[in-house]
């Protein structure tokens, strides 16, 4: 959700600040534009893609050393160039864009209109940057101050980037849940929502906290909280490689993406899992071993992908701890005042490190004694150091929307801890241990092999892209697999699909079943395996078109389905990293016959960093 982009420094900002903007297209938006100091200060916006920014701009004069830009995903206002952001403030002084949400902003507008305000767009993001200006016109402050003193006053989240037409070498940033990374070069800042349209310039970086204020100059970098009190900035280095979010000849990222999982699984897996020897070393998992194995339950959450990487978990940690496990929507989760008892485990899964939901509601449980476990992809993220321990998944970058490899790294890393603390607490034998260590070891090379069907994915893909609905169906460790299914078509085709448990198909579903319904079965061999085979049957008895996906070797489902994907054999515990590819690739295909733009699907962002 929403970009940000700012630069100060010797070179001329509006190149940086674009191509920026172009890398952070993946987060998902509506609108983008710029401001610029230059003999004044120049904003300028527009409804659409970058490219049609960029494309208004050709012949303006763009020069200038400092500058902020943004890609918006609206929340207040519907998508329009006056909604789009930098907005001006109306003394005309200083520029301001925002990521978040400002819940309190009806009252501050109230208040503003009062004093003689008005008001160009329908955004909160304007009422911000007026109740800031006015803080500065009525106290006579600095700028660093009157933002100070309004982030103070206001309710919601946040990440901002002020400038001043009179300071032309400063830009003032804040946040709070919505994350900032500022990269440290030679003489000049770089200010973005994360790392990847820094990575080129510098590796050094500062991850911004909350409620801390940047004072940004291209010789200096001042950190305060809002209490004005000086911190100290912790630099890190980033591990990340420019490669990592570009195409490398793909013709989508999310393809790209689909086909890295046999690397990013190995690079999951690597320095962790010693199959030969069956050691598994999660030093973050291991440090408080103890206190969860005697938990008395475990609460995961997450939204989305992660959420159903969640339910995988569920039933691998019962299975091999016998702890009992619950997995929630941490968006209801953090609202519907949950009971949580000191001692309580939870782990939070994201793949960006930022989703507001799952952050507010690990925020709650911390404070009521839990301990918290986070799993997530982005190094420096906020619920990675909102967490007590945990682990990151290394998957690299997701540019594509759609979530795919992040899910499939989740898993391992997951299957992992569940290896683990089983092992330790008694309830997995060590011959079955060795054995999952070694199933798990040959996940990547199994998904080499399946991603060598995607030609006959393709074609699948051509014969039921005109679906008007699809239902996903699978038992147990592939029920959550039915519902990822499920959820990719619906992201990146738009097709209605819907994700169920095989036995439950009768009690509603069933209904739906037409010769032009597609039921994609996740067949695959494991101990519900025979009873998968009958709700194929009741399926095929009323002419339903039936997709399985199955293990190779099978000889009876070929009988039953009219298309099959044939998969190499797992065991059951890690085989939902196996049995979600083919679906990955089959949403990825239906979108592309479908001529929709599968890295960026309509309505859809990356990183939800709102509510």
């Amino acid at each position: 959700m929403c970009g940000i982009v700012g630069y100060t420094g010797p070179r001329q900002a509006y190149p940086v600040i674009l191509k920026g903007l172009k890398r952070l297209e993946y987060r998902g938006y509506d609108s983008s534009g710029v401001a610029l100091l230059n003999g004044g200060l120049h904003v300028y916006k527009k409804k659409g893609k970058v490219a049609d920014l960029e494309e208004t701009l050709v012949g303006k004069n763009m020069e200038g050393h400092i500058g902020i830009g943004h890609t918006r995903w609206a929340t207040h206002g519907e998508p329009n160039d006056r909604n789009a952001h930098p907005h001006l403030s109306q003394s005309g002084r200083i520029a301001m864009i925002h990521n978040g949400i400002i819940e309190n902003y009806a009252q501050i507008k109230q208040d503003l209109i009062a004093k003689g305000y008005t008001f160009k767009s329908d955004t909160d993001t304007e009422v911000l940057l007026n109740f800031i200006d006015d803080i500065r016109i009525k106290n006579e402050c600095p700028l660093e101050e009157a933002v100070r003193i309004a982030l103070r006053r206001v309710v919601g989240a946040y990440c901002i980037l002020v400038i001043d037409n009179e300071d032309p070498e400063t830009i003032i940033a804040a946040r709070k849940g919505s994350p900032l990374v500022i990269g440290i070069g030679k003489g000049e800042h770089f200010l973005a929502s994360d790392a990847s349209p820094i990575i080129e310039y510098t590796k050094e970086v500062v991850y911004v906290n909350d409620y801390e204020i940047a004072i940004v100059r291209p010789d200096e970098l001042i950190l305060k909280n809002l209490g004005n009190e000086k911190q100290t900035p912790f630099i890190t280095k980033l591990d990340m490689d420019l490669t990592a979010i570009e195409k490398g000849g793909y013709d989508h990222f999310m393809l790209k993406e689909i086909f890295e999982q046999p690397h990013t699984i190995y690079d999951c897996l690597r320095g962790r899992l010693d199959a030969e020897n069956g050691n598994i070393t999660m030093s973050g998992i291991q440090k408080y071993a103890e206190q969860i194995i005697n938990a008395n339950r475990i609460i995961i959450i997450a939204c989305g992908t992660s959420w159903h990487a969640g339910l995988v978990a569920e039933y691998v940690i019962e299975e091999l701890c016998r702890i009992p496990v619950e997995v929630e929507y941490a968006s209801e989760f953090r609202y519907r005042n949950p009971i949580i008892h000191k001692g309580d485990v939870i782990i939070a899964i994201s793949q960006s490190g930022e989703t507001a939901d799952t952050l507010v509601a690990i925020e709650k449980a911390k404070e009521q004694g839990a301990i918290i476990l986070g799993i997530v992809n982005a190094v420096g993220s906020s619920i990675a150091r909102a967490s007590h321990a945990g682990a990151y998944t290394h998957a690299g970058p997701e540019i594509g929307v759609a979530s795919t490899k992040a899910f499939t790294a989740q898993l391992a890393v997951l299957t992992m801890a569940a290896l683990t603390l089983g092992l330790q607490k008694g309830t997995l034998e060590r011959d079955k241990y060795l054995l999952l260590c070694k199933e798990l070891a040959a996940i990547p090379e199994k998904v080499d092999v399946i991603l060598k069907l995607d030609s006959q994915i393709k074609a699948l893909a051509e014969k039921y892209k005109d679906a008007a609905d699809a239902l996903f169906l699978g038992r147990g460790y592939n029920f959550p697999v039915a519902l990822e299914g499920a959820l990719k078509l619906k992201e990146i085709s738009y097709i209605h699909a819907e994700g169920y448990p095989a036995a439950e198909m009768k009690h509603g579903p069933i209904a739906l079943v037409t010769e032009q319904l597609p039921v994609v079965f996740v067949a695959t061999k494991d101990s519900y395996h025979e009873k998968v085979v009958s709700n194929m049957q009741e399926i095929k008895a009323r002419k339903g078109k039936v997709i399985a996906v199955i293990t190779e070797g099978d000889t009876v489902t070929p009988t039953l389905a009219d298309d099959i994907i044939v998969i190499p054999p797992a065991h059951e515990v890690v085989a939902p990293m196996l049995s979600v590819v083919p679906l990955q690739l089959l949403a990825y295909h239906v979108g592309v016959a479908k001529g929709y733009d599968v890295d960026k699907p309509r309505n859809l962002a990356k990183s939800v960093t709102v509510e």
